[in-house]
């Protein structure tokens, strides 16, 4: 399936040097699930745009926990890539694929090339307001919403069946699955969900939202 990238990047239309003339360097690569694009502390090797597929962004401590800080789909950049680039220095954050991913890989001297031009720059500016935007409300969560709020938050909105494990929702939530579990087995016995491997039933979406909107704590 042939994938226009500037149907979904309308900035692509006016960069210098145009996609139609790098060559085999503007060829879209598709990788599978699990791929790693990118990690914390390497040189950024090319600016990410995705054309099909997500990629999930996050951060990792040395004691084994994540945090997610973004997910990048169709028509959006990646606001890691671009601060490093930017700046020069190391990548701040993990890439990894959702889910097979197609992609172009933009080489660092063509992405510094593109922001010469106004419409180029402008959608990456663009993209720091509304990441930061994003960032700040995950922010807010970390530091100021207890977890079982934000675990109670993280259940609803994703039907009444789900497909996930502790470890998953431990990474969603930048903890350790110790803790979730510890919550799940609560929610479990206040009668809110079911718990079996590696799947959730909701039981009482009213009471998880209740917790979840619940303020004053």
């Amino acid at each position: 399936m042939h994938i226009d990238p500037v149907a979904l990047y309308p900035a692509l239309a006016h960069v210098t040097p145009g996609l139609q003339t790098l060559g085999a360097a503007a060829l879209p690569v598709t990788v599978p699930k699990g791929s790693m694009l990118f990690n914390e502390g390497t040189a950024c090797q090319g600016f990410p745009l995705v054309l099909d597929g997500e990629v999930k962004v996050s951060r990792h401590s040395g004691d084994g926990r994540s945090l997610e800080l973004y997910r990048v789909v169709p028509g959006e950049l990646c606001l890691a890539s671009s601060a490093s680039l930017f700046s020069n220095v190391p990548m701040a954050a993990q890439g990894i694929s959702t889910r097979p991913t197609t992609l172009l890989m933009v080489a660092p001297p063509v992405f510094v090339q593109w922001l010469e031009g106004q419409e180029f720059r402008n959608a990456v500016l663009g993209l720091f307001a509304q990441r930061m935007a994003d960032l700040t409300g995950l922010i807010d969560a970390v530091a100021f919403q207890r977890l079982d709020q934000r675990l109670a938050a993280t259940l609803l909105g994703r039907g009444q069946s789900l497909a996930l494990t502790h470890q998953q929702l431990a990474d969603e939530l930048g903890t350790v699955r110790e803790m979730v579990s510890r919550l799940l087995r609560r929610f479990e016995r206040e009668g809110w969900v079911a718990l079996a491997r590696e799947h959730i039933q909701i039981l009482d979406s009213k009471a998880l939202r209740a917790l979840a909107t619940a303020s004053g704590n």
